[in-house]
């Protein structure tokens, strides 16, 4: 489900108006997250750490309004779920386009990842499946680079306002401490800076607990 924005009576009208002409209207910021305490707690559990760093993610992003925001022609919509599209990697080195559906519970949101992971590695290609809305984040991990910026292949004239979030390698102090760098995306019509550190604050409280 979504609903129309009253862009009129938005106080952020004149930002988006500005930043949808421009030929890039993303911006990006890449943070370090400690991992330390989510790592423990998925392995105690005996689950994926990356399905429940991603589940913590889509919570994060679920939280706030500004990233339930979608450009469609010259209107916003807010969509009252945002899923995520993560890149499933293969045996073969190729990866796919998922989608897997968020639930705040993590036992659900758990088994429907398994199931769109196994699907996306039984098959070939990059899309297997249609995408028929916009309520996702494009989502990826990257545990091969331990990098400290990313930018993004787009086309600028395909219209794309969905955010970007991708996480690298994972690193281990010598006191046991593990960090992870995490890349934010997003369209600078729909949010400021302001926005993702929000976001980006409550999701490492998330991590930690």
């Amino acid at each position: 489900m979504k609903k129309l924005l009253d862009l009129d009576n938005w106080n952020r009208k004149e930002h988006f108006l500005f930043f949808k002409q421009m030929q890039e209207p993303f911006f990006g910021v890449n943070v370090t997250i400690d991992c330390t305490k989510a790592y423990e707690t998925s392995k105690a559990q005996g689950i994926s750490f990356f399905i429940y760093y991603l589940h913590k993610t889509l919570m994060a992003i679920n939280a706030f309004e500004n990233f339930k925001y979608r450009i469609e022609n010259t209107h916003i919509y807010i969509h009252d779920r945002i899923d995520g599209s993560a890149t499933i990697s293969r045996a073969d080195g190729t990866f796919g386009f998922s989608l897997i559906e968020y639930h705040p519970d993590y036992a659900i949101f758990e088994q429907t990842a398994i199931t769109e992971i196994n699907r996306i590695q039984s098959t070939t290609g990059l899309f297997t499946r249609e995408f028929k809305d916009d309520n996702v984040i494009h989502f990826s991990a990257i545990p091969w680079l331990n990098f400290t910026s990313l930018s993004h292949a787009r086309s600028m004239t395909f219209p794309d306002s969905c955010p970007k979030i991708s996480f690298g390698k994972m690193m281990v102090s010598k006191k046991g401490k593990r960090k992870m760098s995490m890349s934010v995306h997003v369209h600078h019509g729909l949010m400021d800076a302001m926005h993702v550190g929000q976001m980006v604050d409550y999701f490492q409280e998330i991590m930690n607990q």
